[in-house]
């Protein structure tokens, strides 16, 4: 109560401060940058990136942007078409940092002539071409393994230009070289109107990264704002205490992001939600200081009394929930990701902030702010007609009926985890607004896979890919490989020797094999490398010193769950069947394959700690192990319910859904602790019964529990319109657990503590 009286008495130095400390930390955030590279989601220390990180520094740190043709007449093998290939050929040559461009006019044929060895583009000058040259392109382009499934289809209907990139540290290049591709390809399709034009791409969907954060950011904050001004309002019912509670959680947030800022957090895809997340969840400590203020000021008190009395009666659970709220955004630290664990940081660091200006600047300014309470409220106080009071009799009168009710509920409704399945698909974690999700899910239906499995396959000496037993080990490895269902195709340096040696017995299919001696392998690759121009060479598939090539395995569009089994199922064949090139399969697709997995493992370990923590707390701060340990049941079976029904409704849950259990059990614990917070007040400073006690808990915190939870609920929802999954994902689920929590705390929890405390 002495703290509440400071607090009023020097209101506006506590205001002078407050802002002052908002602008200091609030400047941190002309220093927050957007990320645009999509391996921030994975940590230094993860398996799967260390292994494509030792592949890449064999090879190449390669990114690439894929610009997909489709004639419209439905034909590639046209001389308009192919010239236009030839020209957006060159024209890649240009993007920045590109170091090879692959297309089915500059593929490197190979003839003989007498005894030379002749390696030239497959289409040159093609606009003059007739009838026969252009059946000549179609018959070596469509009947060439190397070709076929990766730069052409096989009904000769699409074709792509690859742009390999090489990739430098600077994070800059993305947003450079996409830039240059954007504008690359606009003017191609003004000039080409009878094709259509695709663009996917490692590059592009880096982008698409850093756009989906900035659209969320300038799109769903203000939606967020609009949802909790009106909520609030409509709950409240005061002007005063609405700016009051906006200025408050802009406060927070600002400071939070800020923080951020300094301490050289980027954004992402998921902490692009920070800002509405700590909107949402400042609004809670707020709604209870004020709506137990107006609820004092409606049965006579005066105002500076009103706050005194609500500052006496929440300080401690809102620091409680403050506390638990915090822990469970703080529990995302186990996550395997790392934007998630800065999302956890950056919301705990807002929950810590909103609890501060909650019991410091908001006492101070409603202190300020002019208050009035209407004779029609004052009457209904009066004579206990408000709703939560009629609410706290039914439930008391029907505690029987409620309880079983609700278990059943319970039940029914948590059984729906066993329908759940470890699942994702990184190209749909964007929704079908953003044009990288639709082309690239065409091409993949037409076309060719986006998927790849890398491995890099060792040879055991230098110049050891001359050998012919390594090369037949390849050989059964990429045959074996095109045998796997799923698998659209597989490039191998096993596939040039054999078309070299093809071409150097005049073409003869029955030479389309590995020859058997070194020296005669080693002089086709010599011949073949000295022929190939600039950007083309075999650096991309072989390594420095010829001791090891690599073999990619293009699959088709498949779930993450069939692609960790290919992954496994490859590496068991390699072991029996060719332990002398054994190397573990890597790559990015593998990389996401897996993220989902270990960041559910990391988000168990993270959920038992805060359980723990959580229930320690509440039994500490309660003082009564028996009442705490009765608040662990509502706030475990929310989630539960939550996980149940989305098992039910969609069946799968990927890298978003696996952080909402620590995310939901430190928000739904909040409700729990007002509740009996003011419960045991009713029983330990009122000598009140059971039933009565719950009676006062309704009238008292009743409308602020039902304030809280419908704002939050709309605060969540507001993510799912979002256009990265994962962020609708997480807001869709959370906003279920924690309206589940809402009818647990008024509907289960009651009549469970009344059952409990009958004989005490």
């Amino acid at each position: 109560m002495r703290y509440a009286e400071t607090i009023i008495r020097l209101r506006w130095l506590v205001v002078i401060v407050s802002l002052a400390s908002v602008i200091g930390t609030g400047y941190g955030m002309g220093r927050l940058g957007f990320e645009s590279d999509d391996r921030v989601f994975f940590s230094s220390d993860n398996p799967q990136l260390m292994a494509l990180e030792e592949f890449e520094n064999t090879y190449n740190k390669e990114s690439n942007v894929i610009v997909v043709i489709e004639p419209k007449e439905g034909d590639v093998f046209t001389a308009s078409t192919l010239s236009a290939i030839e020209e957006l050929t060159e024209s890649s040559w240009q993007l920045p940092y590109s170091s090879r461009v692959d297309s089915i006019t500059n593929y490197q044929h190979t003839i003989v002539e007498e005894d030379d060895l002749i390696v030239g583009d497959l289409a040159v000058g093609a606009e003059a071409y007739g009838a026969e040259e252009l059946k000549s392109v179609r018959d070596i382009a469509l009947n060439e393994p190397m070709l076929v499934n990766r730069i052409i289809s096989p009904d000769g209907t699409m074709t792509a230009v690859f742009t390999t990139i090489l990739k430098p540290e600077d994070k800059d290049v993305i947003v450079e070289v996409d830039t240059f591709a954007d504008e690359m390809i606009e003017k191609f399709k003004e000039k080409h109107p009878d094709l259509n034009i695709y663009t996917t791409g490692a590059i592009p969907f880096d982008m698409a990264f850093s756009e989906v954060s900035q659209q969320d950011m300038s799109s769903l904050i203000p939606a967020m704002f609009c949802v909790l001004v009106v909520g609030i309002y409509l709950f409240i019912r005061s002007i005063s205490g609405t700016l009051a509670t906006v200025i408050v959680i802009v406060f927070a947030a600002v400071a939070a992001m800020g923080l951020a800022g300094w301490y050289g957090i980027s954004i992402t895809a998921p902490t692009g939600m920070a800002p509405i997340i700590i909107l949402t969840i400042a609004v809670a400590d707020s709604v209870h200081i004020l709506t137990t203020m107006l609820q004092e000021m409606r049965r006579g008190r005066t105002k500076h009394e009103a706050i005194v009395e609500s500052m006496r009666i929440n300080l401690m659970p809102v620091f409680l929930t403050s506390v638990t709220t915090a822990i469970g955004f703080l529990s995302m630290n186990f996550s395997d990701a790392p934007p998630f664990r800065d999302l956890g940081n950056m919301a705990a660091t807002g929950v810590g902030a909103a609890f501060l200006f909650s019991v410091l600047l908001l006492p101070a300014v409603m202190a300020i702010l002019p208050v009035r309470i209407s004779a029609r409220a004052r009457t209904k106080a009066e004579n206990n007609h408000t709703f939560t009071e009629r609410l706290g009799e039914f439930v008391v009168r029907h505690r029987r009926v409620l309880f079983a009710g609700m278990s059943v509920i319970i039940i029914i409704t948590g059984t729906g985890v066993l329908r759940l399945e470890l699942d994702d698909k990184f190209r749909e974690y964007f929704d079908e607004r953003y044009a990288i999700r639709t082309e690239t899910d065409y091409v993949s239906q037409k076309f060719m896979g986006m998927d790849a499995i890398e491995v890099s396959l060792p040879a055991g000496s230098e110049n050891g890919i001359n050998e012919p037993d390594y090369l037949n080990s390849v050989e059964k490895l990429a045959n074996h490989m095109r045998a796997t269902e799923g698998v659209v195709h597989v490039n191998a340096i096993t596939d040039i020797v054999k078309k070299l040696n093809k071409t150097m017995h005049a073409d003869d299919p029955a030479y389309y094999t590995i020859p058997d001696e070194r020296n005669l392998i080693a002089q086709y690759l010599l011949l073949y490398e000295m022929s190939l121009p600039f950007g083309l060479d075999l650096n991309s598939t072989l390594n420095i010193d010829k001791s090891a090539s690599r073999i990619t395995i293009t699959l088709e569009d498949m779930s993450a769950v069939n692609m960790r089994r290919i992954e496994t199922e490859l590496a068991e064949w390699m072991k029996v069947n060719t332990p002398e090139i054994y190397s573990y399969p890597t790559g990015l697709s593998l990389m996401f394959a897996h993220i989902s997995e270990r960041n559910i493992n990391g988000m168990l370990t993270g959920s038992a700690i805060a359980l723990v923590l959580i229930s320690g707390i509440l039994i500490l701060a309660l003082r009564s192990l028996k009442i705490g340990l009765i608040s662990l049941i509502p706030n475990l079976f929310p989630a539960f319910m939550a996980f149940g029904l989305w098992g039910y409704t969609f069946g799968q849950v990927g890298l978003a859904v696996s952080v909402v259990s620590v995310i939901s059990l430190g928000i739904v614990v909040d409700d729990t602790v007002h509740f009996l917070s003011k419960y045991l007040r009713a029983r330990r400073e009122h000598n009140m019964e059971t039933e009565d006690a719950v009676r006062y808990t309704f009238k008292t915190v009743g409308t602020a529990i039902i304030t809280t939870s419908v704002v939050l609920t709309a605060g969540f929802l507001v993510l799912t319109l979002s256009g990265f999954r994962v962020n609708l994902s997480m807001g869709l689920l959370t906003a279920f657990a924690i309206s589940f929590a809402l009818f647990s705390d008024l509907f289960f929890l009651p009549p469970m503590l009344m059952w409990f405390e009958r004989r005490r």
